[in-house]
């Protein structure tokens, strides 16, 4: 199984509302199929703030992972936020998430990314294992907090 990675583009919208439409359903993440398609079309048409990679094969993906980027003074530059990640559960625990997250902050980091962060659920064991497993560490003095506009 392969977790060669590439950079979605528009055409790819109907298999990635899928994918992301499963994950949310799995996560608990309400939000309607426009809400949805209208979140991701701007990173498929190429808006600089993120972009999605979907992992392996482009007929079939195994799944995607979605970054967002900013800015951070504390981390010395641009900073990106694994917003979703996301493999199929029939072909879980064979790596490819590890593979993922693992090379891919090695690409970004040649781009000019200074730090990379993502978030977790404070019950999801697993996950938490394979980020701290591919080095995403957690701020102890630090916690994420948001404020829907």
């Amino acid at each position: 199984m392969s977790a060669a990675l590439r950079l979605a583009r528009p055409e790819d919208l109907d298999r990635l509302m899928g994918l992301v439409a499963a994950f949310h359903a799995e996560a608990g993440i309400q939000q309607d199929p426009d809400q949805r398609r209208d979140a991701l079309v701007p990173l498929l048409e190429g808006i600089p703030h993120g972009c999605i990679y979907l992992i392996g094969p482009s007929r079939a993906p195994l799944g995607y992972i979605i970054l967002t980027f900013g800015w951070s003074v504390e981390f010395g530059g641009m900073d990106g936020f694994v917003d979703e990640i996301y493999i199929r559960p029939a072909i879980r625990g064979r790596g490819i998430a590890t593979e993922v997250l693992l090379d891919l902050p090695k690409a970004l980091a040649g781009a000019g990314l200074t730090a990379l962060h993502l978030e977790v659920d404070r019950t999801n064991e697993a996950a938490q294992k394979l980020y701290l497993r591919t080095g995403f560490k957690p701020r102890d003095r630090y916690m994420l907090m948001s404020k829907k506009l």
